[in-house]
């Protein structure tokens, strides 16, 4: 489902002061930008939802902790399911849920795309055409690194509805398979379609990022205010470093332009002639955080163990790859942008290498004259 782009929203210098808060921050966007009016109300609940999750990370391995441990669940992925988890995406669709302004929701945690006014527990595709937006989000990226006091995070991204999409509720079995296949095709989206972008980051402050089509805000929450304060206005990523961040365990199973890229900027051979350092956390928001901050290369490719990746497209890899191109810098399977690929299932999976714009370029090239 391609859409046209909506156009850039327009920001004031209100946008630009470090110290504005992010209610009034998404205030002053509405005021500017009438049609974004509904997005203030949904980034409100995602604020607090954020929050919510940043004290349950800071307190989940107090020995009374009731997040501590796995659920006895197994995943659409098929892996175990921490207590965190499962709260945690529970918390997200709670703060949204009432909004009043999303139709959809797709979720890392979730079987199916889900219908936010329906049945907290629901595994069915149920839509409400009235709602205007779609969210897809993973409640708790890194959660396997929670016990070990590592960074974790959350992604949202955020579609907006399609209005065609109806279900009968009348309906009854395979009726419903032709309306429900209309209303997947929702949450099925090109990251193209976003209409915004964010992810919080659970660290030594907590941090939200958010894109709306117009640069990267970086807020960092106050706790004595309660309040995400704006910290960085239009982050700009370096164009080129000398930071890669990979698992390089798994460098022999990379594709051929790949592993050689990498081996060159090791080696100092790279087109610019540094020799790249390694900083790699495991939680791609940690890492796509470092790599924003102060450039380089996250990356996650296919292997020939996972010839897909491991990061999911639709919830994982559009979105963050919307806000690396925001900032300046380029995501890329090596071959294809990943905003541009349209999702076929819900949990799909995708080669992700994103970045200081050189260093992708690089390899970009790399990728091409190996295909020729």
């Amino acid at each position: 489902m391609n859409r046209a782009q909506t156009k850039a929203p327009v920001f004031d210098e209100v946008c630009e002061t470090t110290g504005v808060t992010l209610t009034r921050f998404m205030t002053e966007v509405a005021m500017l930008n009438p049609e974004l009016k509904e997005l203030t109300t949904l980034f409100g609940a995602i604020d607090t939802a954020c929050k919510a999750i940043a004290n349950l990370v800071k307190r989940s391995q107090l020995p009374a902790s009731e997040t501590l441990g796995y659920e006895g669940n197994i995943n659409i992925q098929g892996e175990d399911q921490k207590k965190l988890d499962v709260i945690t995406n529970d918390v997200l669709k709670r703060a949204l849920r009432f909004t009043g302004k999303l139709g959809v929701l797709a979720s890392e945690e979730e079987d199916a795309p889900v219908d936010l006014m329906g049945e907290a527990d629901t595994k069915e595709l149920i839509i409400d055409e009235s709602e205007r937006y779609v969210a897809v989000f993973d409640p708790l990226d890194g959660s396997s690194n929670v016990d070990a006091g590592i960074p974790t995070g959350t992604i949202i991204g955020i579609y907006e509805h399609d209005e065609s999409c109806d279900v009968d509720p009348n309906c009854v079995g395979d009726e419903c398979t032709e309306q429900e296949a209309q209303c997947l095709a929702n949450t099925l989206q090109p990251g193209t379609n976003l209409v915004a972008s964010a992810y919080c980051l659970y660290s030594s402050s907590t941090f939200f990022v958010l894109t709306l089509g117009n640069g990267v805000y970086m807020f960092t929450l106050d706790e004595q205010l309660g309040e995400f304060v704006l910290s960085k206005p239009n982050v700009k990523i370096p164009e080129e470093s000398a930071i890669i961040s990979f698992n390089e365990a798994n460098l022999d199973k990379w594709d051929a332009p790949m592993k050689e890229t990498v081996l060159k900027w090791r080696n100092g051979e790279g087109k610019s002639g540094k020799r790249f350092s390694s900083r790699y956390i495991g939680s791609m928001v940690g890492d796509v955080h470092r790599t924003l901050l102060y450039g380089g290369v996250f990356g996650y490719p296919g292997d020939t163990k996972n010839p897909n990746g491991k990061l999911r497209l639709l919830y994982e890899g559009a979105p963050m790859s919307f806000i690396m191109e925001q900032a300046g810098g380029i995501a890329t399977t090596g071959t294809e942008r990943v905003m541009e690929i349209v999702p076929e299932i819900v949990h799909q999976r995708v080669p992700v290498v994103m970045g200081s714009k050189n260093d992708i370029q690089e390899i970009i090239d790399a990728y091409a004259a190996w295909e020729k």
